[in-house]
């Protein structure tokens, strides 16, 4: 267990107390009524999620196709933290300015508050808090001058509605339905988009081509990725029988793994491995396979942004807030799914695809 040092225990005050301070951000205001120009009259968005993480900013895809249907030709800033979204968004045309929030704010102070000047001095027709709690992204959106403001403050007309409410890439999308149909925009009602990282025609031969390579052969291939962090990732103990039960049941297809950054493999490297540090070339390798397995990860979302059925493992995170959906793609809860349980998982997604 890692020592709690005390740059630890301030970081963890600063963030009770900032949430403190800012928990009734956003509860006083009320939105006007849809005017005349209807949907249309929206044409620039902000969506604030200033958070660097490489899942949560691929939760955002979905938020973005949502917007782009229900405002067409609209344009949409980000307001995020760290350069990912530059990558994630590439083939977004919708995406006008990403507006950076450094890591480490004391340390770039001129662009910390360069970024906020940004949200606050843009006339947007619409801003939205992507997550309820998040203290940044409640006060961007309060301090932006914006028409229309959703905080994504949870109502029972939502939470009681949804089942699957509390998914992170979903309850924005119905609060946002839920307001936008109160104030007489017309919304959205079908399927929540899933996760894309919208992969060019070029991009998917490449991946398919450095899969081709990777394995000398032209047979179908189950992916899966061995490493997550923290307690979120299995060891050998888990993965090599897991790995074998797949060698067994499944002769006729290649196994690979996508190794991470830190390259490691669970499974002692026994597996064809790839690796790149670009991460549309990782994804296009994901949507060459058939079907991916990973824990609860960033990677696990980017194989499912790659729009490839996703077997994401879960046994300590919260399934219900993180998993896969949508193109086959399910959570699997490892507590009670052993070797050959999740092997039926991958013979049924192989299956779905045919």
């Amino acid at each position: 267990m890692s020592k709690v040092t005390f740059k630890d225990r301030i970081n963890e005050y600063r963030r009770k107390l900032t949430k403190r301070l800012t928990k009734d951000v956003g509860h006083d205001f009320v939105n006007p009524p849809a005017g005349p120009d209807g949907n249309a009259g929206i044409k620039r968005i902000l969506i604030s999620r200033p958070n660097h993480r490489l899942g949560n900013q691929l939760l955002l895809t979905p938020l973005v196709q949502e917007l782009e249907a229900t405002f067409p030709g609209c344009k949409i800033d980000l307001f995020v933290r760290g350069g990912l979204s530059h990558v994630l968004f590439k083939n977004y045309n919708s995406i006008g300015n990403i507006i950076k929030v450094p890591k480490r704010p004391l340390n770039e102070p001129r662009a910390y508050f360069a970024a906020w000047k940004t949200v606050k001095t843009t006339p947007y027709d619409l801003a939205i808090n992507v997550i309820h709690g998040s203290s940044s992204g409640a006060v961007s959106v309060n301090k932006s001058k914006a028409r229309y403001k959703i905080f994504n403050i949870p109502t029972p007309a939502v939470t009681e509605h949804y089942e699957d409410y509390r998914h992170l890439a979903k309850n924005t999308i119905y609060t946002l339905r839920e307001e936008l149909g109160k104030l007489g925009f017309t919304m959205q009602t079908g399927d929540v988009p899933v996760l894309d990282i919208k992969l060019s025609a070029d991009e998917l031969q490449h991946g398919k081509a450095e899969l081709e390579k990777l394995t000398g052969n032209d047979k179908k291939t189950i992916g899966i990725f061995t490493f997550a962090t923290g307690n979120k990732c299995y060891g050998p103990e888990w993965w090599n029988p897991v790995y074998e039960t797949l060698k067994k049941r499944f002769p006729k297809y290649n196994i690979v793994e996508v190794l991470p950054a830190e390259n490691v493999s669970q499974i002692g490297f026994a597996a064809p491995s790839f690796y790149s540090n670009d991460i549309r070339e990782i994804t296009a390798f994901m949507a060459a396979t058939e079907v991916f397995i990973a824990a609860d990860s960033g990677m696990m979302h980017l194989a499912s942004a790659s729009k490839t059925p996703t077997l994401g493992l879960f046994g300590v995170t919260q399934s219900f807030r993180y998993g896969p959906y949508g193109n086959g793609s399910i959570a699997v809860d490892t507590n009670v799914t052993g070797p050959d349980a999740l092997a039926d998982l991958v013979e049924t997604a192989l299956k779905n695809r045919r």
